[in-house]
């Protein structure tokens, strides 16, 4: 499979949909699981990919203590959804107060993985990350 590449600034509607990106669609077709991501972003996972990141989640949950908690609040936040005809997911409630979502969203390629965000939370992270990969590529082998 492709990558997810670019950023995309959209809407949520007053139902808390967000039209994807015409560019994703194609692998979201037959569906995708939202859920919880770092920094207060939501993160858009194929079927495919979902399979990997659970599989992962399961087995450090198997350490129990911290592991655990986290794999616990992975799965509680996950969502499956299904792109309507014009390519709008749901956003549920609880994943949009999560991300501070209200109107104005970022989608994001992020690899294998598709991420939401805030817009203003976007811009900063952003930032941060521009700074960093202008660091990172004085590094020996980092090949950009």
């Amino acid at each position: 499979m492709k990558d997810f590449l670019g950023e995309y600034q959209h809407s949520l509607d007053a139902k808390g949909r967000l039209i994807m990106p015409s560019d994703f669609r194609g692998p979201l077709a037959d569906g995708a699981v939202i859920g919880i991501g770092t920094h207060n972003c939501l993160v858009v996972y194929t079927p495919e990919e979902w399979v990997l990141a659970a599989e992962g989640i399961r087995e450090l949950s198997r350490q129990g203590g911290d592991q655990l908690d986290a794999a616990r609040a992975f799965f509680a936040g996950a969502r499956e959804v299904t792109p309507d005809s014009q390519g709008r997911v749901p956003i549920a409630l609880d994943q949009r107060t999560y991300a501070g979502l209200e109107r104005d969203v970022i989608v994001s390629g992020a690899f294998s993985r598709i991420e939401i965000w805030d817009a203003t939370r976007w811009n900063e992270r952003r930032e941060e990350g521009q700074a960093t990969l202008s660091a990172a590529t004085s590094l020996p082998g980092f090949g950009i």
